[in-house]
């Protein structure tokens, strides 16, 4: 039995999609989240940069006694998860990309897999390096998506701005590589799976904030850190605590149990 809090972080809201399922099929873990608002998004920024500010985060989350971090980040997990790991060992860190290509590789059949992303996850090859290692008959195809997190981090998601979007960089890109699965592969992208579905509901969707939540399960009861009736309050930080960071965490939580406390953290935001 281990009480302390699971440390997630992301560079906005997006890490926020995994909590929901996470609270579902482990309600008693709390959880420290911390979101980089205020020098989100990471997607367009330099690698030194993104380094930077995710061993900033995670050393936070350390000095917060979590028992584990999760990086809730494709951005991040496809560049820092081995140097994390590296600066914090005594840490089990779980990054959120490596849970969606063990499911890809479960598939029975040839696939015709595409992979939205931010720019630097889809330049970083992550997911199809990933994959190819372990299934050389599943074709990978990997589009930047930049428009969708700002959009997201504004809350417009159920308009006609974000359904023309979506077509903007998915209906060439699906017809011609004729794709049947789609990855969602930054932790923003749930909030847009419903509209996504709407436009194209032949497409098999791969959720990777629902999937690591089963990689976090697994690793606590391996090493019996399981919590069991803990009273710790989940505590949501936020480098800028704006009115959008709260309004969504009140749209994702609306129908459970979460007790919520905000606080604002000050990083270096001059980088």
């Amino acid at each position: 039995m281990d009480n302390r809090p699971i440390g997630f972080f992301d560079s906005g809201l997006g890490g926020l999609t995994s909590i929901p399922y996470l609270k579902k099929q482990l309600p008693e873990e709390r959880i420290i989240y911390f979101g980089d608002t205020a020098r989100t998004p990471y997607g367009s920024k330099a690698e030194s940069t993104i380094r930077t500010f995710s061993r900033e985060i995670s050393d936070f989350l350390v000095k917060n006694d979590v028992k584990m971090i999760v990086i809730a980040c494709n951005t991040v997990t496809s560049i820092c998860l081995d140097e994390l790991r590296l600066r914090h060992p005594q840490v089990p860190i779980v990054g959120i990309i490596q849970p969606a290509v063990d499911e890809i590789c479960s598939f029975e059949n040839e696939t015709n897999v595409g992979v939205i992303g931010t720019k630097v996850t889809v330049s970083s090859e992550t997911y199809s390096k990933g994959i190819g290692a372990c299934r050389k008959d599943i074709k990978v195809f990997e589009k930047a998506c930049p428009a969708f997190v700002p959009l997201i981090e504004e809350g417009i998601i159920d308009n006609e701005i974000m359904d023309l979007t979506i077509d903007y960089y998915l209906k060439d890109f699906i017809r011609d590589e004729n794709i049947d699965t789609l990855v969602l592969g930054c932790t923003h992208y749930p909030l847009i799976e419903k509209r996504i579905t709407r436009k194209y509901p032949k497409l098999k969707i791969i959720n990777p904030s629902e999937l690591v939540v089963r990689k976090i399960e697994s690793i606590l009861r391996k090493s019996d850190q399981l919590a069991l009736n803990s009273d710790f309050n989940s505590i949501f930080y936020a480098s800028d605590l704006s009115e959008n960071f709260v309004n969504m965490i009140n749209t994702i939580f609306d129908k459970t149990d979460v007790r919520v406390e905000f606080k604002s953290f000050d990083l270096d935001v001059r980088a």
